[in-house]
């Protein structure tokens, strides 16, 4: 149909309508991750202020009409004319995509809003905008209604003796699939903010009714706090390096302190964006520290001239460290600014690094040899983890090695189109096999509870016979040897009971992929299955339930008689034909996605629940025990 396409078929979305067409291309998701994104893109706004040196105060506040508003104490928005749109400097950043003062020489040295597009992209996905402006001795305010198209005068409505800016949102329903703001999220950003950001008060308030609460964080320590509080529930290893230094390149800031686990947390920022996938200012941190600790031990002789050199790895081991720079003018990949580009950073973080921890091992002996026992140990683990993993990575068939006995694999070799349900007992795996589609659906059933990996070494791990099938059946490999362009399915289901052992072995598998196979995590290849609690029956009808809450609805609505409520304790209880039905069947199944919104406060919970230390996880069971439902005795 050629003859129909011409200039009439082609769009051009002008203002901010582009924004409301294609919103995930600037908030990743509108869901509810994108929702929060909203006050992120302001708060970075007011962080920029601070890091200018002229913001001492931020406020977020949850109001209880369902808006936000962000208020700092920093300049102000400009609120003259803007020379080239002829619209006040206001009006301009919140309507015009790409304007703000972080281009060239504009009005911040160092900021993490680059792309400009931060407070107009909240504009364009909320119905109401209110700003208002303290500058110059008054009260400047202008409101944007209908995604930033209507837009009210500019006008001084009072006086004022205070400086900064007050942005006030409304998202918009027809946008998000939620437009409800989460308390404990929002708190948790802030106070990364608050470490990172040193001396700056940064306060939350939630004034909706019935979740009235505030809190307050200010952190003069800046990043050693942040390793504290990250080491919060492990026992440490000597005191917390820190160093910080300008360089030509930009603002270098770090802390690092290692403790007895086996799992390693670095996180890294630049311009204080958490940089998820790392970049060059991560990788220069990385060869730095291999290089120092290697050094450090040859020449005081913790490692013997015939020894081989400790790996990148061995060092790593129960490493808690934060890197975090501020520089002119970065260079993140996307929008998301997930990875830092800058290849000037690389290099100036491995010199000032390198210098500033061989200085502190030197002059701290105790200290320092028990870091390097720490990485020697870890070091002897690896080689013994080599010779178990060496045994149960997954070769192709022309080398020879078997699946696992106990897998049922499907008959499709598109791992695109293949999916592996790992099951919990010989009873489910029995009725899951039988009710599969045999063509891509996969069955591995495991016995009992695997391993709790968090209080393992990689070596103890792979001598779990459940956790050798495991990841042969995936293909992947593990540990330095992992390979995720070998996975052989593209979804991952743990499928288990609905009861507290089911969950707990859930809890053992989550553990399992967090910690060694957290990249199928970031893929999206890891999902929950999610059986029906009960069946509702009522003559020949019947209806599946996956919560108290919907069997109570069905119940109600149908008037059904409790002797027809049957509660599905385990997989086994139902036949083929229901599992398939409820949990398996593509057409008609509801699965969990595994996500990890938050990489630090994902790590905490996982120490909290399965590492070693009781005290944590005894708060936090007494913390949450009136919340839980459905426990099963």
């Amino acid at each position: 149909m050629t003859e129909n396409y011409g200039a009439d078929q082609i769009q051009v979305l002008e203002g901010l309508s582009a924004v409301r067409k294609r919103p995930g291309m600037y908030i990743g998701t509108t869901d509810v991750s994108g929702l929060h994104h909203l006050v992120w893109e302001i708060v970075d706004n007011s962080i920029d202020e601070a890091l200018a040196g002229v913001c001492k105060f931020i406020v977020v506040k949850i109001h209880d009409d369902g808006s936000v508003s962000v208020e700092d104490d920093g300049r102000g928005i400009p609120v003259d004319k803007h020379k080239k749109t002829g619209k006040s400097a206001l009006e301009t950043v919140l309507t015009v995509l790409h304007a703000g003062g972080k281009f060239g020489d504009g009005g911040y040295k160092v900021s993490g809003g680059l792309h400009g597009v931060g407070i107009s992209v909240v504009n364009a996905l909320s119905t109401k905008v209110i700003a208002q402006v303290h500058r110059d001795g008054e009260i400047h305010e202008q409101i944007y209604q209908n995604g930033g198209k209507d837009i009210g005068e500019l006008k001084v409505i009072g006086k004022t003796k205070k400086t900064g800016t007050i942005i006030r949102f409304y998202p918009d329903e027809s946008i998000f699939n939620t437009t409800v703001f989460d308390y404990e999220t929002i708190i948790n950003r802030l106070r990364q903010q608050a470490y990172l950001t040193k001396g700056v008060n940064l306060k939350i308030i939630d004034e909706r009714k019935g979740k009235e609460a505030k809190y307050q964080f200010y952190f003069e320590g800046g990043l050693r706090s942040y390793v504290k509080h990250l080491n919060m529930n492990k026992e440490g290893i000597g005191v917390i390096f820190y160093v910080e230094q300008e360089t030509e390149e930009g603002l270098i800031e770090l802390a690092l302190q290692y403790n007895t686990t086996f799992q390693e947390t670095i996180l890294s920022f630049a311009n204080n964006i958490y940089t998820s996938e790392g970049g060059m200012h991560l990788t220069g941190f990385r060869s730095a520290l291999t290089r120092t600790v290697n050094s450090y031990a040859r020449k005081s002789g913790l490692i013997k001239e015939k020894e081989g050199n400790l790996t990148s790895e061995d060092v790593r081991e129960g490493l808690t460290a934060i890197i975090s720079v501020k520089l002119a003018n970065p260079q993140f990949e996307g929008q998301t600014k997930s990875k830092l580009g800058n290849a000037e950073m690389r290099t100036a973080v491995e010199s000032v690094f390198a210098e500033k921890f061989g200085e502190f091992l030197d002059e701290n002996p105790g200290e320092a040899k028990n870091v390097i026992n720490k990485c020697s140990l870890a070091a002897r683990a690896r080689m013994a983890a080599r010779a178990a993993r060496d045994t149960v990575i997954r070769k192709s068939a022309f080398e020879g090695m078997t699946l696992p006995g106990k897998l049922a694999d499907c008959s499709s070799k598109n791992a695109d189109d293949s999916e592996v349900y790992i099951v919990e007992g010989d009873s489910a795996g029995g009725s899951a096999k039988q009710g599969r589609n045999r063509e891509y659906q996969a069955i591995l059933p495991l016995k009992g509870k695997i391993l709790n990996v968090e209080q393992a070494r990689l070596d103890r791990i792979l001598a779990n016979t459940e956790i050798r099938a495991l990841i042969t059946a995936l293909g992947t490999g593990i540990g330095e040897m992992f390979d995720i362009s070998r996975l052989r399915y593209a979804k991952v289901i743990i499928m288990t009971d609905a009861d507290v052992d089911g969950a707990h072995i859930r809890t053992l598998l989550l553990t399992l992929f967090f910690r060694y196979f957290k990249e199928l995590i970031d893929k999206g290849n890891i999902y929950i299955a999610q059986p029906p609690l009960y069946k509702v029956t009522k003559g020949k009808r019947f209806w599946y339930a996956q919560s108290q809450e919907e069997m109570d609805e069905i119940k109600l609505r149908e008037e059904i008689d409790p002797k027809n409520i049957q509660r599905y304790k385990g997989l086994g209880e139902m036949n083929p034909e229901q599992l398939w039905e409820t949990t398996m069947n593509p057409d008609t199944r509801s699965m969990l996605q595994v996500t990890i919104e938050d990489a630090e406060r994902a790590d905490q919970i996982f120490d909290t629940l399965m590492g070693s230390e009781v005290a944590p996880r005894k708060k936090f069971i007494q913390t949450h025990a009136k919340s839980v439902r459905n426990l099963d005795i």
